[in-house]
């Protein structure tokens, strides 16, 4: 019995195919990044807020998060500063001024990156959409010509 070599087209099939695989997952794994980046652009969002709205008000009571989802009041003392994070695990005292910079800074990288990755996003889907109706078109050949 001979063993049948696959047609031209069912070879080009299987490749566009694996390339179609090869591109959703890229699409996919830069959709999350977006997600983790919208979600980082929100934390600094609130943290803008909430800088805003204990600025000048020492003594004015607030949550504080104490873990499990629980608080407990306190009260607000040299609401001039602020302990941020700057990465790495380290902490740096900064005035609200600084510290409004920073978020400013953080912000438009974020959101640039948001940008350059919806760019990269948008060139992969066109790929797809532009391999998705080869692919099909060489499904019904190769399937119309085992008839």
């Amino acid at each position: 019995m001979e063993e049948q070599q696959p047609s031209d087209d069912q070879q080009r099939l299987e490749e566009i195919i694996n390339q179609l695989s090869f591109y959703k997952e890229q699409a996919e794994l830069i959709q999350n990044q977006i997600e983790v980046m919208r979600s980082s652009l929100t934390e600094l969002e609130v943290l803008e807020d909430t800088l805003e709205a204990v600025e000048g008000n020492e003594g004015a009571e607030a949550l504080v998060p104490v873990g499990a989802g629980s608080f407990i009041k306190a009260q607000l003392k040299d609401t001039d500063e602020v302990i941020m994070s700057i990465g790495a695990g380290v902490a740096m005292k900064k005035t609200l001024k600084d510290a409004r910079k920073i978020i400013d800074e953080q912000k438009k990288e974020l959101e640039d990156t948001i940008g350059k990755l919806s760019e990269n996003l948008k060139k992969i889907t066109e790929i797809v959409l532009k391999l998705s109706p080869q692919a099909e078109e060489l499904y019904q050949k190769i399937r119309g010509s085992e008839g």
